[in-house]
């Protein structure tokens, strides 16, 4: 506590007199009172019993004045000295003690009394420091309480979002409010197919090694993350209150993720582990926010098609891409570099979704990533007779279509199929080779671009996913191919 005056103890404050005028100052009046009676008491008696005259009268209560302004003077400084010793000095001491009373170091609030100090004022200090020590104790509980639920449910919920639930009166109630937010949804590329090939502890393992790295860099851009759905991440820039650089934020958050996860992906091949690619997508709109559900079950989250429309925009991305919206784009224009804008039809929008894939952001951040682009990859002819699948989601949504490579690279294909899939299709294919016992696994990919060549439909292919030996095979493949 501070103190919340800076009078000192016993002088009046606002009007309010301290214990040491009240004592003195009553004191006073009533010896002053007294003697007066005295001295009108004694003239009167003297005027009536004796007859004397008003010469006689007057002298005499000179004499009785003199006397009491004696007696009144030796009374105020005795009894004074007297007072301020046993009763004013103490209690002034537990009032200072009480104004700088500091719950934190309890130490400095030590009272000394004198030996003979009264028993009542003994006592007052006795239960104060007793109650004081009762309140410091349920204090340091409290707190301690209130660490505890910040710390555990900081886990589970933003800590921001948790003081705003703890701190506010109504932060438990049912209900949101309507917010503009930037969303970033960002998801990795073939987990599922990953974790299907390796023990579950180990993808456990890296799944966390993953999220605790995606964790710390969004947690530096001030972002929220809202849920872990599986290996994506659904991170909400603008809550619980929006700023003006929000949309900023997100965008310089994404790449500096995927900067993140390029460092990580150096360590994990030197353990050994798998390299995980990652696809972002962002975008701006207004949700409603706050807490949802009812009064048995309550979750902290965000409705509106803001969300929807993040996770369209990042099914379109490869790995190590990063799109966004028109909406977030036009808030962050001139402050980022982008590439041509890529539009895309999606199935239960009325209109073309129009993504600006982000490669680089501007002042404070000047964060850049290297371009993607298949045409400077090397790669070679090289032709194998391939089984293709057109997905949806995570299924598949067509029949086999057999095909042929005709050019391979280590994150790109270009293939010959006599299907036309439109360019953003999702695909997983299977080279139908083996070598030395060697066979590929499934691989996934996304089609960039389509074009007729001789009369056949070829597709250029990012690859998506691809398990490390497979990769590592068409490394071996393509430099062995490649002119000395």
């Amino acid at each position: 506590m501070e103190n919340e005056s800076s009078d000192p103890p016993g002088k009046p404050s606002a009007g309010i007199p301290g214990i040491r005028y009240i004592l003195v100052a009553g004191v006073f009046w009533r010896i002053l009172i007294i003697e007066a009676v005295l001295l009108v008491g004694s003239v009167l008696y003297r005027m009536v019993s004796e007859n004397a005259g008003p010469v006689e009268l007057f002298w005499y209560a000179v004499r009785i004045v003199l006397l009491v302004i004696i007696i009144l003077l030796f009374m105020m400084i005795t009894l004074r000295r007297f007072l301020e010793k046993k009763i004013i000095q103490p209690l002034e001491a537990v009032s200072a003690a009480n104004l700088r009373l500091d719950v934190a170091n309890p130490q400095v609030d030590n009272i000394p009394l004198d030996a003979d100090a009264a028993l009542e004022i003994r006592d007052i200090v006795k239960t104060r420091s007793k109650m004081l020590d009762a309140l410091i104790k349920v204090s340091q509980q409290r707190l301690n309480l209130v660490n505890f639920i910040r710390d555990t449910f900081g886990r589970y919920l933003s800590r921001s979002i948790v003081n705003e639930i703890l701190e506010s009166p109504n932060g438990r109630n049912i209900g949101g409010r309507r917010q503009t937010v930037t969303v970033l949804m960002s998801d990795l590329r073939g987990f599922s197919d990953l974790s299907d090939d390796r023990d579950p502890e180990e993808m456990v393992r890296i799944l966390n090694r993953y999220l605790e790295t995606m964790t710390k860099v969004i947690h530096d851009y001030e972002g929220v993350i809202d849920e872990f759905i599986g290996d994506a991440i659904l991170t909400v820039f603008g809550i619980p209150e929006p700023r003006p650089d929000d949309s900023l934020r997100a965008v310089a958050c994404a790449l500096d993720m995927q900067r993140a996860l390029a460092h990580l992906n150096r360590q994990m091949v030197q353990e050994g582990l798998p390299t995980l690619e990652m696809g972002i997508g962002i975008n701006t709109g207004a949700v409603v926010v706050g807490n949802l559900g009812s009064e048995a079950r309550t979750k902290y989250g965000l409705v509106g098609s803001v969300v929807n429309v993040a996770s369209r925009i990042e099914s379109n991305t490869v790995g190590g891409q990063v799109l966004v919206g028109e909406a977030t784009y036009d808030q962050v224009r001139g402050k980022v570099t982008a590439q041509s804008p890529m539009t895309v039809m999606m199935k239960g929008f009325k209109k073309p979704l129009v993504c600006y894939p982000v490669t680089a952001v501007g002042a404070p951040y000047d964060i850049a990533l290297p371009e993607i682009d298949e045409h400077r990859e090397a790669r070679q002819e090289i032709r194998l007779p391939l089984a293709l699948w057109r997905l949806e989601g995570k299924k598949v949504a067509s029949e086999t279509i057999s095909g042929e490579t005709r050019y391979l690279g280590e994150s790109s294909l270009e293939i010959d199929i006599p299907v036309r899939l439109e360019p953003l299709t999702d695909v997983k294919l299977q080279l139908v080779f083996c070598q030395d016992v060697h066979c590929f696994s499934d691989i996934y990919g996304k089609v960039l671009a389509v074009e007729t060549q001789n009369g056949r439909l070829r597709h250029r292919l990012r690859v998506t996913y691809m398990v490390q030996d497979d990769r590592e095979l068409l490394r071996k493949w393509i430099a062995d191919a490649s002119p000395s």
